[in-house]
């Protein structure tokens, strides 16, 4: 039997290629923020004439590169949000928050799931109360990371000298050489970090205390880059001021 000829002037069809991965913001905002003394949960307090977590939002939305943003919110969450232009028409909020900061990441990692994130999709978490957070620094974070196995996070090298305590006293003098403090957003495909947390869920995500200690946890090394000390996380009244005084400027 003959073989077949190629058809003259055939259009070519390329192999199909994965679709570049994306990238999404994930912002836990179900905690009450009890160590902030206010009389509301601390994302909400007004900083600079606006609810804490919205200057939080805008930063993000700063981002060109961020497809989306996910706000998780507790389940009885009643704040009355901002609407219309006052609101970052990419993101969008779930009322899929949990008991801790684990579980309200994990929840809205399955959130970005069901509205069609996909395993290696980039997920950038931070924190709402990280109100001072610039596009800048997380444009770095995507320029390092992109091409990082693992992923990894916003940190600062240690500055200061640290004591280790006992009963209130100086116990020891720890060194600080290789300690880094660590910030967010903290950047990982999602279908890794989903992972993670999955592996730790049976036991309530104990010693989870942020998204890279789950990556450590499976036995990866997130990348360290360098942030900035603004991106403080606002924690006690002292840091309202602060936070006022940096915004204000």
């Amino acid at each position: 039997m003959p073989q077949a000829r190629p058809i003259p002037n055939a259009p070519y069809s390329a192999p199909a290629s994965p679709a570049p991965p994306r990238y999404f913001a994930l912002v836990p905002c179900a905690g009450a923020g009890s160590r902030a003394g206010t009389a509301q949960p601390k994302q909400y307090q007004s900083v600079a004439g606006q609810p804490m977590v919205m200057h939080t939002l805008w930063a993000l939305a700063g981002v060109a590169r961020l497809t989306a943003g996910l706000v998780v919110l507790s389940k009885g969450d009643d704040f009355v949000w901002p609407e219309g232009a006052a609101w970052p028409e990419r993101f969008t909020r779930a009322f899929c928050g949990g008991p801790s900061r684990a579980h309200s990441v994990f929840n809205g990692l399955q959130a970005l799931r069901e509205s069609g994130a996909r395993d290696q999709d980039w997920v950038l978490v931070h924190d709402a109360a990280r109100c001072l957070i610039t596009p800048a620094l997380v444009d770095a974070l995507i320029d390092a990371c992109t091409n990082d196995p693992v992923g990894g996070l916003l940190a600062l090298p240690l500055p200061d000298t640290l004591k280790q305590a006992q009963a209130g006293r100086v116990l020891a003098t720890v060194p600080r050489q290789d300690k880094w403090l660590a910030q967010t957003p903290q950047m990982f495909r999602l279908g890794t970090l989903q992972d993670a947390l999955s592996a730790q869920a049976e036991s309530g995500f104990a010693g989870v205390t942020d998204e890279a200690s789950a990556l450590e946890m499976a036995g990866l090394r997130p990348l360290l880059v360098p942030g900035s000390a603004h991106n403080f996380k606002v924690t006690y009244p002292a840091d309202f001021a602060l936070a006022q005084a940096v915004l204000s400027s």
